[in-house]
């Protein structure tokens, strides 16, 4: 895991790495620190990162605007923040959790398992997912989502109006975050239940989800079974 912590108190950022490491042992394979906003940002945009571990205030700064950038990101975002008052505001941006501070190293791994755990879900839940579009960032009401389609290293959401927005974070991670009533059909699809109209099965064990909007989506063999129950 490659992990990039934003922090502008030093003594935090120190205690930050050393829990990270003990926590994350073998698993750790970066770690950089990073105290300003612009140097934090320039480091998202030029290096992979895994994970972000983000305060919310730099020297006074407002790390709302970084988290907005971040979760737009291919990477999970986890802040680390005593400004608890901004904990809803930042789960409905998309984070995958909010450590309070004064944290301690229970509560930091609590958080870092759920990076680390493919099936874990988020802490909270996301009504937003940041996408980037001609230089800016944009929210996409989760809501507005009806299913999402792989593509590669990156997701498609596609929208009830028809709509397609490229997002960064691929299937697995957005699982992460969207609510429950998204579930993952098949390997290359998640798909909102409530839009779903029918199953249906053919010769040979194929199966399919019709949605409402006449939409059909392949089912993954050994996902049929777990569908029919979650619809029933």
């Amino acid at each position: 895991m490659r992990v990039l912590i934003v922090e502008d108190e030093p003594l935090i950022a120190q205690r930050l790495e050393r829990m990270c490491r003990e926590i994350l042992g073998d698993r750790l394979e970066t770690i950089r620190m990073s105290g300003m906003f612009a140097d934090a940002q320039a480091r998202l945009d030029e290096s992979p990162f895994d994970l972000l571990l983000l305060d919310l205030n730099l020297h006074g700064r407002d790390g709302i605007e970084l988290l907005r950038a971040s979760v737009a990101g291919s990477f999970h975002t986890i802040v680390v923040s005593a400004n608890t008052d901004q904990a809803l505001r930042a789960f409905e941006y998309g984070v995958l959790d909010f450590v309070p501070k004064p944290f301690t190293k229970e509560r930091l791994a609590q958080a870092l398992q759920r990076a680390a755990d493919s099936e874990g879900r988020a802490a909270g839940a996301a009504k937003y997912l940041a996408v980037r579009k001609h230089g800016r960032v944009e929210l996409v009401t989760i809501n507005d989502i009806l299913y999402v389609e792989g593509a590669g290293a990156y997701a498609e959401l596609v929208l009830a109006d028809g709509r397609r927005e490229l997002h960064d974070k691929t299937l697995e991670k957005l699982l992460s975050l969207l609510p429950p009533g998204f579930v993952r059909i098949h390997k290359s699809y998640l798909v909102k239940l409530s839009a779903v109209k029918q199953l249906n099965a053919s010769e040979g064990s194929h199966y399919e989800a019709e949605l409402n909007n006449g939409v059909v989506l392949p089912i993954g063999r050994a996902r049929y079974k777990e569908l029919r129950r979650s619809l029933s």
